[in-house]
């Protein structure tokens, strides 16, 4: 069993930076690729980023590159998201995410969620 806490969300004015962490509990974390996805009201649940399990490679959703920047800490087995230059398009509830398969951009690959923090940008 996996459980994971997203923290960090919150109020910022277009602009500004956020910087969300996640912290996983239970079986082992060091091994799994990792993600972030966002849902804003009304639309689909889209893919942010994701880390595979070393760190060592990532990827991001092309309306937050060069923006947004994911890492980990497996020692402490943590995932986070530096967000920069927010904008309100970028207002969701972000969750964290593991994937099960090493795949990193379907929802379906994903098989523990944690509750999702809520970030929102004012114009």
């Amino acid at each position: 069993q996996v459980q994971l806490v997203e923290s960090g969300g919150g109020l910022v004015q277009a602009g500004g930076s956020l910087r969300l962490s996640c912290a996983a509990s239970g079986r082992t974390f060091s091994s799994d690729a990792m993600g972030w996805f966002r849902q804003a009201p009304g639309k689909e649940r889209e893919f942010v980023a994701a880390i595979n399990w070393s760190g060592g490679t990532t990827y991001y959703a092309s309306s937050v590159k060069g923006r947004f920047t994911i890492s980990r800490d497996n020692a402490k087995k943590t995932v986070s998201l530096q967000m920069n230059s927010l904008k309100p398009e970028d207002t969701a509830v972000y969750y964290c995410a593991r994937s099960n398969t090493g795949n990193v951009y379907p929802l379906y690959d994903y098989n523990y969620w944690g509750q999702g923090t809520q970030v929102t940008v004012s114009s």
